[in-house]
Protein backbone atom coordinates (compact mmCIF):
# COMPACT_ATOMS: atom_id res chain seq x y z
CA UNK A 1 0.00 0.00 0.00
CA UNK A 2 0.75 3.68 -1.15
CA UNK A 3 -0.70 6.76 0.27
CA UNK A 4 -0.05 10.14 -0.96
CA UNK A 5 -2.16 13.31 -0.30
CA UNK A 6 -2.08 16.80 1.07
CA UNK A 7 -4.56 18.35 3.76
CA UNK A 8 -4.68 19.08 7.63
CA UNK A 9 -5.40 15.96 9.18
CA UNK A 10 -3.77 13.83 6.53
CA UNK A 11 -2.37 11.27 9.16
CA UNK A 12 -6.05 10.66 10.96
CA UNK A 13 -7.68 9.42 7.56
CA UNK A 14 -8.74 5.88 8.43
CA UNK A 15 -8.02 3.11 6.65
CA UNK A 16 -10.21 -0.09 6.89
CA UNK A 17 -9.39 -3.81 5.87
CA UNK A 18 -12.04 -6.55 5.51
CA UNK A 19 -10.95 -9.83 4.92
CA UNK A 20 -13.69 -12.62 3.20
CA UNK A 21 -16.94 -10.44 3.93
CA UNK A 22 -15.99 -9.30 7.27
CA UNK A 23 -18.74 -7.40 9.06
CA UNK A 24 -16.55 -5.39 11.48
CA UNK A 25 -12.74 -4.77 9.35
CA UNK A 26 -9.51 -6.83 10.91
CA UNK A 27 -7.59 -3.99 10.39
CA UNK A 28 -9.10 -0.49 10.85
CA UNK A 29 -6.19 1.72 11.29
CA UNK A 30 -5.41 5.59 10.76
CA UNK A 31 -2.47 6.35 8.90
CA UNK A 32 -0.48 7.47 10.42
CA UNK A 33 -0.08 4.97 13.55
CA UNK A 34 -1.17 2.31 10.98
CA UNK A 35 2.84 3.37 9.57
CA UNK A 36 4.29 3.57 12.95
CA UNK A 37 3.59 7.33 13.42
CA UNK A 38 1.96 8.95 16.19
CA UNK A 39 1.70 12.87 16.63
CA UNK A 40 0.88 13.62 13.07
CA UNK A 41 5.07 13.73 12.62
CA UNK A 42 6.11 15.12 9.53
CA UNK A 43 9.79 14.08 9.48
CA UNK A 44 10.59 12.67 6.13
CA UNK A 45 12.21 10.75 4.10
CA UNK A 46 13.04 7.36 6.00
CA UNK A 47 12.07 3.62 4.91
CA UNK A 48 12.55 0.22 5.04
CA UNK A 49 11.12 -2.54 3.19
CA UNK A 50 8.56 -3.00 5.39
CA UNK A 51 6.84 0.88 5.75
CA UNK A 52 8.33 4.61 5.61
CA UNK A 53 7.46 8.14 4.81
CA UNK A 54 9.02 10.06 1.48
CA UNK A 55 7.20 13.25 1.84
CA UNK A 56 5.14 15.86 3.43
CA UNK A 57 2.94 14.59 4.36
CA UNK A 58 2.02 11.83 2.34
CA UNK A 59 4.28 9.17 0.73
CA UNK A 60 3.16 6.75 3.49
CA UNK A 61 3.89 2.91 2.51
CA UNK A 62 3.58 -0.37 3.38
CA UNK A 63 4.05 -4.01 2.82
CA UNK A 64 2.20 -6.09 5.40
CA UNK A 65 1.09 -9.25 4.19
CA UNK A 66 -2.75 -9.07 4.82
CA UNK A 67 -4.10 -13.00 4.20
CA UNK A 68 -7.28 -13.45 2.19
CA UNK A 69 -9.27 -16.34 1.31
CA UNK A 70 -12.13 -15.15 -1.65
CA UNK A 71 -11.99 -11.08 -1.05
CA UNK A 72 -10.40 -8.17 0.03
CA UNK A 73 -11.86 -4.78 0.28
CA UNK A 74 -9.57 -1.52 1.54
CA UNK A 75 -11.84 1.27 2.39
CA UNK A 76 -11.06 5.32 3.11
CA UNK A 77 -12.69 7.47 5.91
CA UNK A 78 -11.40 11.03 5.95
CA UNK A 79 -10.92 12.52 9.85
CA UNK A 80 -14.13 15.12 10.73
CA UNK A 81 -11.57 17.73 10.28
CA UNK A 82 -11.26 18.07 6.79
CA UNK A 83 -12.90 20.39 4.79
CA UNK A 84 -14.16 20.14 1.45
CA UNK A 85 -13.23 16.88 -1.25
CA UNK A 86 -9.19 16.64 -1.45
CA UNK A 87 -7.54 14.89 -4.05
CA UNK A 88 -5.82 11.46 -2.12
CA UNK A 89 -4.16 9.17 -4.56
CA UNK A 90 -3.59 5.45 -3.28
CA UNK A 91 -2.18 2.14 -4.67
CA UNK A 92 -3.30 -1.38 -3.12
CA UNK A 93 -1.28 -4.21 -4.79
CA UNK A 94 -1.36 -7.91 -3.96
CA UNK A 95 -1.00 -11.32 -5.66
CA UNK A 96 -2.74 -15.02 -4.71
CA UNK A 97 -1.36 -18.34 -3.21
CA UNK A 98 2.02 -16.91 -1.61
CA UNK A 99 2.40 -17.83 1.65
CA UNK A 100 2.84 -15.57 4.43
CA UNK A 101 5.71 -16.71 6.49
CA UNK A 102 7.52 -15.21 9.75
CA UNK A 103 11.13 -16.01 10.97
CA UNK A 104 11.25 -18.40 8.12
CA UNK A 105 8.25 -20.74 8.97
CA UNK A 106 5.23 -20.69 6.97
CA UNK A 107 2.04 -19.87 8.57
CA UNK A 108 -0.86 -21.52 8.51
CA UNK A 109 -3.06 -21.06 5.40
CA UNK A 110 -6.01 -20.20 8.07
CA UNK A 111 -3.82 -17.39 8.90
CA UNK A 112 -5.37 -13.49 9.66
CA UNK A 113 -3.71 -10.58 10.26
CA UNK A 114 -5.73 -8.32 12.93
CA UNK A 115 -5.02 -4.89 14.36
CA UNK A 116 -5.55 -4.71 18.15
CA UNK A 117 -5.72 -1.11 19.19
CA UNK A 118 -5.45 0.97 22.65
CA UNK A 119 -5.94 4.77 22.33
CA UNK A 120 -6.01 8.23 24.19
CA UNK A 121 -5.18 5.55 27.64
CA UNK A 122 -4.71 7.60 30.33
CA UNK A 123 -1.92 5.34 32.49
CA UNK A 124 -0.76 5.96 36.50
CA UNK A 125 2.63 5.71 37.49
CA UNK A 126 3.72 2.15 37.70
CA UNK A 127 0.52 0.76 36.55
CA UNK A 128 1.16 -2.04 34.27
CA UNK A 129 -1.91 -1.92 31.54
CA UNK A 130 -2.33 -4.61 28.41
CA UNK A 131 -1.44 -3.82 24.75
CA UNK A 132 -3.32 -6.51 23.43
CA UNK A 133 -4.79 -9.90 25.11
CA UNK A 134 -5.12 -12.21 22.39
CA UNK A 135 -7.03 -16.20 22.32
CA UNK A 136 -6.11 -18.75 20.48
CA UNK A 137 -2.62 -19.52 18.52
CA UNK A 138 -0.69 -17.51 16.73
CA UNK A 139 2.52 -14.71 15.82
CA UNK A 140 3.03 -11.35 17.19
CA UNK A 141 3.77 -9.35 14.10
CA UNK A 142 4.54 -5.76 14.93
CA UNK A 143 3.99 -3.20 17.74
CA UNK A 144 3.63 0.72 17.57
CA UNK A 145 3.64 2.84 20.48
CA UNK A 146 2.56 6.50 20.98
CA UNK A 147 2.81 8.23 24.76
CA UNK A 148 2.85 10.91 25.99
CA UNK A 149 4.06 12.16 29.93
CA UNK A 150 1.48 14.18 31.52
CA UNK A 151 3.70 16.64 33.64
CA UNK A 152 6.59 18.45 32.35
CA UNK A 153 9.48 20.99 34.41
CA UNK A 154 10.91 18.87 36.99
CA UNK A 155 14.47 19.91 37.96
CA UNK A 156 15.85 16.37 36.60
CA UNK A 157 14.03 16.63 33.35
CA UNK A 158 14.95 13.11 32.65
CA UNK A 159 12.70 12.20 35.39
CA UNK A 160 9.66 13.76 33.36
CA UNK A 161 10.03 11.03 30.35
CA UNK A 162 10.92 8.27 33.21
CA UNK A 163 7.64 6.36 32.18
CA UNK A 164 10.53 5.07 29.01
CA UNK A 165 11.78 2.77 31.85
CA UNK A 166 9.15 0.43 31.32
CA UNK A 167 9.39 -3.36 30.50
CA UNK A 168 7.80 -4.85 28.23
CA UNK A 169 6.18 -8.26 28.77
CA UNK A 170 4.63 -10.92 27.31
CA UNK A 171 2.24 -13.69 29.06
CA UNK A 172 2.27 -16.69 26.71
CA UNK A 173 -0.49 -19.54 27.18
CA UNK A 174 -2.27 -17.73 30.02
CA UNK A 175 0.80 -18.03 32.25
CA UNK A 176 1.33 -15.45 35.28
CA UNK A 177 4.91 -15.33 34.37
CA UNK A 178 6.09 -13.04 31.44
CA UNK A 179 8.51 -13.14 28.77
CA UNK A 180 10.32 -10.76 29.48
CA UNK A 181 11.02 -8.46 26.11
CA UNK A 182 13.01 -5.36 27.12
CA UNK A 183 14.87 -4.00 30.07
CA UNK A 184 13.23 -0.67 28.95
CA UNK A 185 10.82 0.96 26.68
CA UNK A 186 13.46 2.30 24.65
CA UNK A 187 15.49 -0.73 25.04
CA UNK A 188 12.49 -2.20 23.04
CA UNK A 189 12.34 -0.73 19.99
CA UNK A 190 16.28 -1.05 19.96
CA UNK A 191 16.73 2.59 21.18
CA UNK A 192 19.24 3.85 23.96
CA UNK A 193 19.36 6.16 26.55
CA UNK A 194 16.10 7.07 25.88
CA UNK A 195 16.52 7.93 22.38
CA UNK A 196 19.59 10.37 22.69
CA UNK A 197 20.91 10.57 19.29
CA UNK A 198 17.31 11.54 17.87
CA UNK A 199 15.57 9.83 14.89
CA UNK A 200 16.25 6.62 13.36
CA UNK A 201 14.64 3.99 11.53
CA UNK A 202 15.62 0.26 9.60
CA UNK A 203 13.99 -3.09 9.15
CA UNK A 204 13.71 -4.08 12.93
CA UNK A 205 12.46 -0.77 14.50
CA UNK A 206 12.77 2.68 14.41
CA UNK A 207 11.89 5.95 16.21
CA UNK A 208 9.30 8.33 14.05
CA UNK A 209 8.78 11.13 16.69
CA UNK A 210 10.83 12.37 19.45
CA UNK A 211 9.91 15.85 21.41
CA UNK A 212 11.91 15.88 24.95
CA UNK A 213 10.28 19.18 25.82
CA UNK A 214 6.55 17.97 25.27
CA UNK A 215 7.73 14.26 26.64
CA UNK A 216 6.11 12.64 23.67
CA UNK A 217 7.64 10.17 21.24
CA UNK A 218 6.10 7.29 18.67
CA UNK A 219 8.24 4.08 17.68
CA UNK A 220 7.49 0.93 15.72
CA UNK A 221 9.09 -2.65 16.35
CA UNK A 222 8.73 -5.75 14.14
CA UNK A 223 8.86 -9.16 14.90
CA UNK A 224 9.49 -11.30 11.78
CA UNK A 225 12.93 -11.81 12.02
CA UNK A 226 13.29 -12.18 15.80
CA UNK A 227 9.31 -13.88 16.22
CA UNK A 228 7.22 -14.13 18.94
CA UNK A 229 5.32 -17.44 18.46
CA UNK A 230 2.40 -18.16 21.01
CA UNK A 231 -0.72 -21.12 21.73
CA UNK A 232 -3.83 -20.78 23.70
CA UNK A 233 -3.12 -16.73 23.67
CA UNK A 234 -1.05 -13.97 24.15
CA UNK A 235 -1.21 -10.90 26.86
CA UNK A 236 1.45 -8.29 25.62
CA UNK A 237 1.80 -5.72 28.55
CA UNK A 238 3.70 -2.03 28.99
CA UNK A 239 4.45 -0.72 32.10
CA UNK A 240 4.19 3.19 33.22
CA UNK A 241 8.03 3.44 34.37
CA UNK A 242 9.64 0.62 36.74
CA UNK A 243 11.06 -0.24 39.73
CA UNK A 244 13.16 -2.75 40.80
CA UNK A 245 12.96 -4.15 44.52
CA UNK A 246 11.56 -0.97 46.53
CA UNK A 247 12.97 1.40 44.19
CA UNK A 248 11.29 4.08 41.99
CA UNK A 249 13.47 4.52 38.47
CA UNK A 250 13.12 8.00 38.43
CA UNK A 251 9.65 9.29 38.92
CA UNK A 252 7.69 8.57 36.01
CA UNK A 253 4.75 10.76 35.38
CA UNK A 254 0.92 9.68 34.44
CA UNK A 255 1.23 8.99 31.06
CA UNK A 256 -1.30 9.21 27.77
CA UNK A 257 -0.86 5.84 25.60
CA UNK A 258 -1.90 4.92 21.97
CA UNK A 259 -0.61 1.66 20.41
CA UNK A 260 -0.99 -0.71 17.68
CA UNK A 261 -0.39 -4.59 17.98
CA UNK A 262 -0.42 -6.67 14.68
CA UNK A 263 -0.92 -9.96 15.41
CA UNK A 264 -1.19 -12.87 12.50
CA UNK A 265 -3.64 -15.48 14.48
CA UNK A 266 -4.91 -18.68 13.38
Amino acid sequence: MWFGGDWPGYERTRIRVYVDSEARAGIDMELGMGHGVGFGDGGAPWGSKRLGKTGHPSGLYNTYRIPFGKSVRVTGQMSDVVKGQPPFWWIIRGTENLPVTIGGVQLSPNAWLKLHKLENYTVQPLEEFALCDVKGDGALYQVTIAAKGRRTGTEEKWKDISYLEACMRAYIGGSDQPLMLSSGLEDYFLGTYYFNRGRYANELAGLTHLDTGANTFSAYRFHDEDPIFFQNGLRLTCRCGEKVGDRVIGNPPPTDYTTYVWIYSW
